[in-house]
Parts: structure tokens; sequence; C-alpha cells
């Protein structure tokens, strides 16, 4: 068995991250997670749709850098592939610190491998919706000051979360632990776009470990809470600070929205 899977792992059963790995063209999935999104792309454009959302991703966390913040919480981070969030941080400022927190064990064994020599980042198997387990972590509590900014990230994971297990709430807990000064991005899968290649979406993902539940542009709006949007707000994922105006032309085969707000 490679170093990269964990015992125990069932690879007949797709999963959301290694899905999104092969999308971005890593090597860490099984043949059950290169099907399903073979069947995807018969569905919707998610190749692109995974290339723009980690776009999106690097130009936050620049974004954040700039304004300051050194400490990272990233939420169903998935499995590391190039532009990584220690990677985009710590090339600004390389005394940035990152914890990654997935429930997928691929995602967190492959994490661990590579920051085995970065003291300033870590990767911990656990499940959003559990935060306080999180919050009483031993890499968390070594690495994240909560008394300071953070830089909290829930990029392309909350369709993974159903109304049942109120996103809204979770988002808020994690909002509520935040020093003033601190950012939020959040991206997430919406019907607006694609209605129709959505719904084809949800039964693709059926019989994976990680049913989707896309969502409108006002439920993702809520999960932003009282913090305020920077700008442009919430929109497309090329459509948020590009770095360049062509960027843009892609909007229409993103599917995802995304925006980045700060506590006041």
């Amino acid at each position: 068995m490679t170093e990269w899977v964990p015992t125990g792992i069932d690879e007949e059963v797709p999963s959301a991250a290694r899905v999104y790995d092969y999308l971005l063209g890593g090597g860490h999935n099984f043949s059950a997670d290169r099907a399903l999104a073979e069947n995807l792309l018969k569905v919707l454009p998610a190749r692109d749709m995974a290339r723009l959302n980690r776009q999106y991703l690097d130009r936050v966390v620049r974004y954040m850098i700039s304004e300051g913040i050194t400490q990272f919480l990233d939420l169903g981070s998935g499995i590391p592939t190039v532009g990584n969030v220690h990677e985009v941080a710590q090339k600004l400022n390389p005394a940035a610190r990152v914890v990654y927190v997935d429930n997928e064990s691929v995602a967190v064994a492959h994490s661990e491998l590579m920051l085995r020599d970065n003291p300033n980042a870590a990767a911990i198997e656990a499940d959003m919706r559990e935060p306080d387990v999180i919050f009483a972590n031993e890499h968390v509590r070594r690495l994240i000051d909560f008394s300071q900014p953070v830089g909290l990230l829930m990029v392309g994971v909350v369709q993974f979360v159903p109304d049942a297990d109120d996103p809204w709430a979770i988002a808020e807990r994690f909002r509520a632990e935040l020093a003033p000064g601190s950012y939020f991005a959040l991206s997430a899968f919406t019907w607006d776009n694609a209605p129709e290649g959505m719904r084809a979406a949800i039964e693709v993902f059926k019989n994976s470990r990680d049913p989707i539940f896309p969502r409108t542009y006002e439920e993702i709006l809520r999960m932003f809470g009282d913090f305020t949007l920077v700008e442009p707000g919430l929109v497309y994922t090329p459509e948020w600070r590009p770095d360049r105006a062509s960027d843009v032309a892609d909007a229409s085969r993103s599917n995802l929205y995304a925006g980045v707000a700060i506590k006041g």
C-alpha cells in the first residue's frame, strides 16, 4: 500500500476530495473517483469549476496576507495539490501559520506527508460540523491564536453539508470564535447558473460519501452573517478580484458563488 493510502480506505466509494484532486490533475484518487468525475463532466464543466475555485483560493490567500493576516484555518481543505494555502501564504510571509482540516483520511494522510518538515503548518482529520472538536485540537491550539485576526477558509465545502446539519449555524459558530479584523472566505455550489446541470450532478454524487447540496445566492449570502463583505461582494469565483480582466470570461462556467467578509 502506498504511503498516502491509510489502512481501511474503501476504494470503491468515491469521495469529493479525491474527485476534486482528479479534476485538478492530481494523482491521489482511485478508479471510483475518476469514474464519478467523468460522469460529472457529462453534466457540468467540472474541470473549469475546480480550476476557477482553486484560482479564487490563491487570490484570497494573497489578499488576506496583504491585509496582515498571518494565520489560516482551512476547513474542508481536501487533498493538497499545487498552490496550497501554506505554499501561497508562506511564500509571501514565511512566518504564516496554517491548519488544514478535512474529514477524508487520504486528504489528511497526504497533507501530513507534505507538512512533515513544516513547523508552521499542520493537518488534522476532523469534521467541520464539530467546531468545538476542531478548536480543542492540539495543532489548532498550537498554531492558531484566536485572540488575533484569523483567515477562515470554507472554500468549496459547504455544499457537502445538508440543510439538516444547519451549515448556517456551523458558519456562525466559527465566525463567533474569530477576533475583530478576521476574514472569512467562502465558495459554494449554486443552482443559479445551471439548474439542470446541478440536478444531474446531485444524482452523480448521490452514491458517493459526499452527496451535494447546491444553494441559491441568498442561502449562500446568509453564511456570512453580520460580517461585512469586501468588494466585489458575493460573485462567481472568477469575478472575485481577478488578476486579469479577461479572467471573468469564465464566470458562466464557475457555478460557485464566492466572497470574503471581515469581522468588524
